[in-house]
């Protein structure tokens, strides 16, 4: 399981769904106790944007590493 602590901001949200959607496997986001499907924009805006969020996922595409990269919060 691979998993990266990101920070995204509400204009971000679009792009980063549109890049999970890309993926062939699951991909979880969660704050806390909620955890919602990463390729669903509702759930994702549904969450607080404002604290660290985790994105957990069963697989890899270099493309999608490269772009959460941009978002990654050192820890």
């Amino acid at each position: 399981m691979r998993t990266h602590k990101i920070r995204l901001r509400v204009d971000e949200v679009k792009d980063f769904v549109a890049a999970a959607t890309r993926c062939d496997f699951d991909i979880d986001i969660s704050y806390n106790r909620f955890v919602v499907d990463a390729k669903s924009i509702v759930g994702v805006l549904g969450l607080d944007l404002n604290q660290i969020l985790t994105v957990s996922y069963n697989g890899y595409d270099e493309e999608f590493e490269d772009y959460l990269n941009h978002f990654a919060l050192a820890c």
